[in-house]
């Protein structure tokens, strides 16, 4: 689109206002809001500035001035407010010199497609993410110098099959870890996914299914595939709609990976595929039907398995997920359809759909970081020719330790991820795609969760240890 083009979209949309969202370093989305009067050719072209001291990771109070500039193809109008609202995702620079701002997630992103092509390697690189979710009836936690703890709730979860209600308890309800596909009246929110589903659509965003997935209260909507940012931006988009559909209708939905215990995680798996002069470069005469491109692309992704999570899985919550027992993919190995690794190679017959598909990262990633990371990873193990070694086809679950103790493993925690980030980092600096101010100061920025996290008595401790 052009500014001409915007333009005339808020006119006969009769728009009042101009949303312009971008994404700080953690993932999270953030807005101003523009009155109409005030936008025309010259402010889309120009870009608007903006205080940037206030987010975390960026800039300090001596260099605080930065510019938003807008990405006109991604405006859509946004559902949820009163006032006809027109919603505009925007990328970050230096006011200048109009340079991409180092350490802007979605800059990032669009660094990693233009180094893609850079390479020769391939023209584009396409991304499918399947982002998990929860949704309570109700939310309680407490994080106080006299009181840690957490509650969540939700009438279908399994927990309450013995709880009062006013209306009586009709007891059709899931067993843990026995949520997947279910029907209602097991299944209490298909009206409310649809809702989700429909009004993403209706924004102009992919989309082909809904279900529930395998843990009480936990969902997913299905995303088509697109590029590495425009996907990144939905992702956000995605997030945003569940969270206020979920509000609408008295609930709460989160992202976090983790949120009970003794039941499945929340997963973000990520399904990759790179294509060239047209042609998908992932299919080939190799095992289950890929290119050497491909099994070098794994190779790399395999290689800097532990450095990736620091993007990947960026919460300390996210290493309750990674652990064996929940269908999560802690080992660092790839099969074709065998979900039980950290890579996996979808069945398909169309050589356009053969894909990898990433099984470790989880939904509270920054997508722009995440997918920027990802594809770096590959395209450096095709540029060094990495080796992933031979396939397991074996239910990695179930196998003996003496064969466990051959096959290397993901991180185990957020501070192991961000010390395996420091160590291994040269990859993703190919190109200055990420610049090593960026990724220090990120690692800076989620030290400060770790030692939150590690510095706070637990709940459990007081089980175990209060009587000793």
């Amino acid at each position: 689109m052009s500014s001409a083009d915007v333009l005339k979209l808020m006119k006969d949309e009769d728009v009042a206002y101009l949303d312009i969202r971008f994404v700080d370093p953690r993932g999270r989305m953030l807005h101003v809001t523009i009155i109409n009067d005030l936008v025309d050719e010259d402010f889309l072209e120009e870009g608007f500035m903006f205080d940037g001291s206030s987010v975390p990771g960026w800039k300090g109070i001596e260099a605080s001035d930065m510019k938003l500039v807008f990405d006109l193809d991604s405006v859509y109008i946004d559902p949820f407010y009163a006032e006809k609202t027109l919603a505009i995702h925007a990328s970050i620079v230096e006011p200048d010199t109009n340079e991409p701002y180092e350490r802007d997630p979605r800059g990032t992103a669009e660094k990693a497609e233009a180094y893609l092509k850079s390479t020769g390697i391939g023209d584009v690189s396409y991304f499918g993410p399947e982002a998990e979710f929860f949704v309570f009836d109700n939310v309680k936690f407490s994080d106080k110098i006299n009181k840690v703890s957490f509650e969540v709730d939700a009438e279908e979860a399994a927990w309450n099959t013995d709880s009062d209600y006013d209306t009586g308890n009709m007891g059709h309800r899931p067993g843990v870890k026995g949520h997947y596909f279910a029907m209602n009246p097991i299944d209490a929110n298909q009206d409310m996914r649809s809702e989700m589903l429909t009004t993403m659509k209706d924004m102009g965003m992919k989309v082909d299914k809904h279900h529930t997935e395998v843990a009480s209260a936990q969902h997913e909507l299905g995303l088509i595939f697109s590029s590495l940012t425009k996907q990144a931006d939905e992702i956000m988009k995605y997030k945003y709609v569940v969270r206020n559909v979920a509000d609408a209708y008295g609930k709460t939905a989160t992202f976090m990976p983790k949120p009970v215990k003794g039941d499945n995680g929340t997963g973000m798996h990520v399904n990759m595929s790179i294509w060239k002069d047209g042609k998908p470069l992932f299919a080939g005469d190799k095992y289950a039907d890929l290119s050497q491109e491909a099994l070098w692309f794994i190779g790399g992704i395999l290689k800097h398995a532990k450095s990736l999570n620091a993007f990947t899985n960026p919460s300390t919550n996210s290493y309750k997920r990674l652990i064996p027992g929940f269908e999560a993919p802690v080992l660092r190995a790839y099969s074709a359809r065998n979900r039980s690794g950290c890579i996996r190679i979808p069945w398909t017959e169309s050589p356009k759909a053969k894909r990898v598909e990433a099984r470790f990262p989880d939904p509270v990633a920054n997508p722009y970081l995440a997918f920027s990371a990802l594809l770096m990873a590959g395209l450096d193990g095709i540029k060094n020719k990495i080796d992933p070694g031979p396939a397991s086809d074996k239910d990695l679950y179930d196998l003996p330790p003496e064969e466990l103790e051959g096959i290397p493993t993901v991180c185990a925690s957020l501070r192991e991820a961000l010390e395996s980030l420091a160590a291994d980092h040269d990859f993703l600096l190919a190109g200055d795609v990420f610049t090593k101010d960026q990724i220090l100061a990120y690692i800076d920025l989620k030290w400060e969760e770790v030692y939150a996290y590690e510095h706070t008595p637990h709940p459990v401790e007081y089980a175990m240890y209060y009587s000793m």
